[in-house]
């Protein structure tokens, strides 16, 4: 009785140091927060896409080619974000931090390309005050825009953290996942901002 006492001390011991963790389960809880609020931005935006007040419609202004190097570049940075967890399920931080700034060169790009799309329609009077149109056409493209940068200054948090620690260990590892979790959901959204306000609008 006391030999199958003690033997059962390790495994309760061992079972206590190792209490599973539910931050991606929050996460995941996070992330469906998200897609409300994406959708009834997306809704919205339904509800004004022919309210154009007089002025430019979509069809008018949105250049296809520039948006789909907009798409290339965010989802390409998906695939790249793949290859860097790979890595870090593998404990290779130099393979991870490679295609960790590989992603954020390319969700950089994303950013510049739209912000340069921004400037572009404001500067021939196509602002978000200029129709309702414009203005839910801002509203969720620019929300999708700042998800996207605060996801490239956690990755750069996460960087940091990598390279300060001695080994990637399975926190580290846990915050990369929810990384992934967030930027394949930007991906996701974009899909649907591509095909429901760029090729809607232009068709």
């Amino acid at each position: 009785m006391l030999q199958r006492t003690n033997m059962a001390a390790p495994s309760h011991a061992h079972d206590h140091d190792h209490v599973p963790s539910h931050s991606v389960f929050g996460f995941w809880l996070y992330l469906m927060t998200d897609c409300i609020i994406f959708a009834s931005l997306f809704a919205v935006f339904a509800v004004m896409s022919h309210q154009f007040a007089g002025g430019p419609s979509g069809k008018d202004l949105f250049e296809i080619p520039g948006v789909a190097l907009e798409t290339a570049a965010l989802l390409l940075s998906s695939i790249t974000y793949g290859f860097a967890m790979l890595g870090a399920y593998k404990g290779k931080k130099g393979t991870l931090l490679f295609w960790l700034a590989v992603t954020f060169l390319l969700g950089a790009s994303f950013l510049v390309l739209e912000l340069r799309e921004f400037a572009h329609l404001i500067s021939v009077g196509a602002g978000p005050d200029r129709s309702a149109f414009w203005s839910s056409f801002f509203t969720l493209v620019g929300t999708h825009g700042l998800h996207v940068t605060l996801g490239l200054l956690w990755m750069l948090v996460l960087s940091v953290q990598v390279i300060r620690s001695p080994k990637l260990d399975e926190q580290a590892v846990r915050r990369l996942t929810c990384l992934s979790l967030f930027w394949h959901f930007l991906d996701i959204v974009w899909i649907g901002v591509f095909s429901f306000v760029y090729l809607t609008s232009v068709i």
